[in-house]
């Protein structure tokens, strides 16, 4: 919705993309009204047709318009149908709000006067004309423009209507405010927060219960770490009550606990470790540039847990088939034949944990025939209505996932399942999707109260010298 703030009781003008975004956009302008005009419903109707997320999309507007005209008369029509009646519960809350906007169609003609350069037999103009009708014929009502489309807003602008982007899909204002999943503790956190303090040990890990100032900005499993070489890093295993309980972190960069091979390089990394091997555990979301280390350290959990602690039956990889450049049209072959060259991070991460000179070249090839058997690789197109049993999910470029198709995925995740999120929302490459929006942010948002999940964003990038000054100068 809107951010700008406008007095009184507004009209809302809807462009058919907002529609084709969000079908439930109907139902988030509270108090206001809505104006569909009526090149939107023809619109509508072309993109109907498909399997794509688009076309269900418009078919859920259909089925929401239809419910709310079903059994109403013209006239009823006419004075705008009230949305509350037909509210889906948007977010899993049984509330109602208490007051709610109407919705109009356009019935009839509306004569406006467009700038010669503007043709009204374009859809896009059409919408305009409507506006500015709109804006004549209410002059008691704030007109706005709502569209998705950059230049549909500057066009509207440049007429004098009130154009806004839909923000109501957002998670947050700014990608700056995500939760980062690590708290750096001041220095006299200890003289703020040993009174009280209660400590023990249990299956070969220090914990701590203590109470503070601190401990109501907390989130679970976030990790907490001291400034300097104090060597202090934890875990906040629950918050309750304004008591704290902290989990001594282990410290995957000593050479005596490696993962697959692998040790951490920095702090970050060492946190994600912590989380990615903790069975408790049941989602990780970990974010950052190119060469943080992200897909290397998440297959070096997933193989240890599954070959050596067989706590998982076979790693399952997917991700959003979105092309950088022109797309290569279709790939033959099976499932995973057709998923291989979108696999590249896969292969290339596989190859160092991997590298062995036990076996010689016999040794390698075993140990990649072994690697083929238990993991797996999956389209997202075949996703729905599976349920995924004592898996280790890896779900990579999940910036480029809708906040939609995040809730299908995890949903999938039977007992046992764990479920890793990999992404960088500076490289989203699904139109109409930003850092606000992506179902990545969503889900970060989402679950950082939960008591079994974890978040990290990786800083500090590890590929090569060459890739990290890449990352900060283009």
């Amino acid at each position: 919705m809107a951010r700008k703030e406008v007095q009184g009781k507004r009209l809302f003008v809807l462009d058919t993309n907002v529609l084709m975004h969000d079908p439930t956009a109907l139902f988030r302008f509270h108090e206001h009204d809505i104006f569909l005009p009526m090149v939107v419903l023809e619109e509508l109707d072309a993109g109907k047709k498909g399997l794509s997320e688009v076309a269900r999309n418009v078919r859920q507007v259909s089925r929401f318009l239809d419910d709310l005209v079903s059994g109403r008369g013209p006239k009823e029509i006419e004075k705008g149908l009230p949305l509350q009646e037909q509210r889906p519960d948007l977010d899993g809350k049984s509330e109602q709000p208490k007051t709610s906007g109407r919705l109009f169609f356009q019935t009839r003609s509306l004569e406006a006067e467009l700038p010669d350069a503007l043709p009204g037999n374009r859809p896009d103009n059409n919408i305009l004309g409507t506006a500015l009708a709109l804006q004549n014929t209410h002059p008691d009502k704030a007109i706005t423009l709502v569209s998705k489309d950059i230049n549909l807003r500057i066009k509207a602008t440049a007429i004098g209507i009130h154009a806004e982007d839909y923000f109501n899909d957002q998670v947050l204002d700014d990608v700056n405010l995500l939760y980062s999943g690590t708290y750096e503790l001041p220095g006299d956190f200890w003289e703020q927060h040993s009174k009280d303090m209660e400590s023990w040990q249990e299956n070969g890990h220090n914990f701590y219960r203590l109470a503070g100032p601190l401990v109501s900005q907390w989130h679970p499993n976030q990790c907490l770490h001291l400034p300097g070489d104090s060597g202090f890093e934890a875990l906040v295993r629950s918050v309750r009550n304004d008591t704290a309980e902290l989990q001594v972190a282990i410290d995957y960069r000593s050479s005596i606990h490696t993962v697959w091979g692998i040790n951490a390089r920095n702090l970050e990394q060492n946190f994600a470790l912590n989380l990615l091997m903790d069975p408790e555990v049941d989602f990780v979301s970990l974010m950052g540039q190119a060469g943080t280390g992200k897909t290397l350290l998440t297959l070096a959990a997933g193989l240890a847990q599954t070959l050596e602690e067989n706590r998982y039956k076979e790693i399952i990889m997917t991700r959003v088939t979105v092309p950088v450049g022109e797309d290569i049209g279709f790939l033959p072959g099976t499932e995973e034949e057709k998923m291989t060259p979108w696999m590249g991070a896969l292969m290339d991460n596989l190859e160092v944990l991997t590298k062995t000179d036990i076996g010689g070249d016999w040794g390698r090839a075993a140990t990649n025939d072994l690697l083929a058997n238990r993991i797996k690789i999956r389209s997202l197109n075949f996703m729905r209505g599976r349920t995924f049993l004592n898996k280790f999910l890896i779900i990579d470029e999940a910036q480029n996932l809708t906040a939609k198709q995040m809730k299908t995925l995890i949903t999938r995740a039977g007992p046992g399942t764990k479920v890793v999120c990999l992404g960088n929302v500076a490289q989203i490459d699904t139109p109409y999707l930003t850092e606000t929006s992506s179902g990545l942010t969503y889900v970060v948002d989402r679950f950082q109260h939960w008591e079994h999940s974890g978040h990290i964003i990786l800083r500090r990038g590890e590929r090569s010298r060459l890739a990290d000054f890449a990352s900060e100068a283009l």
